[in-house]
């Protein structure tokens, strides 16, 4: 029997659905029942029928699932599959910021660990923030863990002040404007796609800037035949499902997340074959994590 075919039975027998963020390999894309970012995911997992959520991604996207599917097993292929951003802020300093900032709220980025979550206001991800930021009637913001996005939502919120947090995502912050300009030299008619986690002299010169299924989106409805890719490379296999005749470029070789390459095959077999890798949590830390998660569905809205 194939790996594959050995997936398919488990998942009846476990009473399964697979979730896969589209920065894992593509063969593991290809055998999941949902594929999508962080929070679209966490929706799928909470609305789902299954018993079983098996959750092919970082540390903190199962956590997100277990934060609002608690009466379901969440497993993960690889427990050690973590994202350094996502504990890249210090619950001591936003503390110290309260104190400082009586007005203050405290905007967490979804891609953070259920401790930060639980010390925050309201959760954003890469598609909602500016809207949600627009709406709270706080005018300071402190927004953890990832610099970079909360300086691009920055720059369109000019009538709030921002405090900002020394935290980022080593992909993003690695491709360089130098990459962007070298690819763009190669590739003189593609247009420019970047994530918003990218720094300010990258997002500055974008032709697109959006999450990770908003360039996806961008893609697949733009006229263009050819696009430069400011993001984990993992995405081009939705890119090129959706749109097999366009062409997508890296800015650089190395735009890679080793820890969501840590999924494979063999390592969703075993956790449906051995139901392991269980994601646990504290009930306090569960409740106090799910009421930024619930403030960021009605400001949404």
């Amino acid at each position: 029997m194939s790996t594959i075919d050995k997936i398919k039975d488990l998942k009846k027998q476990r009473d399964a659905v697979i979730l896969a963020h589209y920065y894992v390999d593509d063969e593991v894309q290809k055998i999941a029942d949902f594929v999508g970012d962080s929070f679209y995911l966490s929706k799928i997992a909470a609305a789902a029928e299954a018993k079983t959520i098996l959750f092919c991604g970082v540390s903190f996207m199962g956590e997100s699932a277990k934060i609002l599917s608690p009466q379901k097993t969440v497993i993960m292929p690889d427990l050690g599959a973590d994202c350094p951003m996502a504990h890249m802020a210090d619950p001591a300093k936003i503390a110290q910021m309260r104190r400082e900032y009586p007005d203050l709220a405290v905007v967490c980025y979804i891609n953070s660990t259920a401790a930060l979550k639980a010390c925050s206001d309201v959760c954003v991800t890469s598609s909602n923030a500016l809207k949600i930021i627009k709406a709270l009637p706080n005018r300071d913001i402190y927004f953890i863990p990832d610099e970079n996005l909360g300086r691009y939502v920055a720059s369109k919120v000019p009538q709030k002040h921002f405090i900002f947090n020394d935290g980022f995502c080593h992909v993003h912050k690695e491709i360089t404007a130098q990459d962007v300009r070298q690819a763009k030299k190669a590739h003189s008619k593609a247009e420019l796609l970047v994530h918003p986690e990218c720094t300010p002299d990258v997002t500055g010169i974008a032709d697109y800037i959006g999450s990770t299924s908003g360039i996806i989106d961008y893609a697949t409805e733009s006229k263009a035949e050819e696009f430069i890719v400011c993001t984990e490379l993992g995405v081009l296999y939705e890119l090129k499902r959706k749109n097999p005749r366009k062409r997508f470029y890296p800015a650089k070789k190395q735009q890679c997340c080793p820890d969501m390459k840590r999924i494979s095959l063999e390592k969703v077999a075993e956790a449906l074959e051995q139901m392991s890798n269980v994601v646990e949590m504290e009930e306090e830390i569960r409740l106090l994590a799910k009421k930024p998660l619930e403030r960021m569905l009605e400001l949404g809205q």
